[in-house]
């Protein structure tokens, strides 16, 4: 069963729901190459213990705002995966290229979304979600 279909399953609010998002969460960092700094960061600014604790994978009710900034990190790869299908690895090195396009100016996706807002992150997905029409 796919890591979506697993969540359509369960209730957001159930820590079998929390498991799941952490696992696809920590598989894109892999993918995406992401340090635990950044991973952290991604995650909402959580502490050291608490990423600690969220990498065992725990059944953990998490906090509406980290499911939605795993919510965005997912949509984000999908969009990727969607729109390098022919090429899967640039879908996983498209986040650090710079970007000159808005909103990233200049930065990579990654880079910009390291600016710990959850803004940053829904931007990017609007982003691809436009480039992909």
């Amino acid at each position: 069963m796919s890591t979506a279909a697993a969540l359509d399953r369960v209730s957001p609010a159930s820590p079998s729901a929390g498991r799941v998002a952490l696992k696809s969460f920590f598989n894109i960092m892999e993918k995406w190459q992401c340090s635990a700094a950044d991973q952290r960061v991604l995650l909402g600014g959580i502490g050291t213990t608490t990423y600690h604790k969220y990498r065992k994978l725990p059944e953990v009710r998490l906090p509406n705002d980290t499911l939605e900034r795993i919510s965005y990190v997912m949509g984000i790869h999908k969009a990727l995966r969607i729109l390098f299908s022919n090429t899967p690895e640039m879908a996983h090195e498209w986040v650090r290229r710079p970007n000159r396009a808005a909103p990233f100016n200049g930065q990579s996706a990654l880079d910009y979304m390291l600016a710990g807002q959850v803004v940053s992150l829904a931007d990017t997905r609007r982003y691809l979600d436009g480039v992909r029409g």
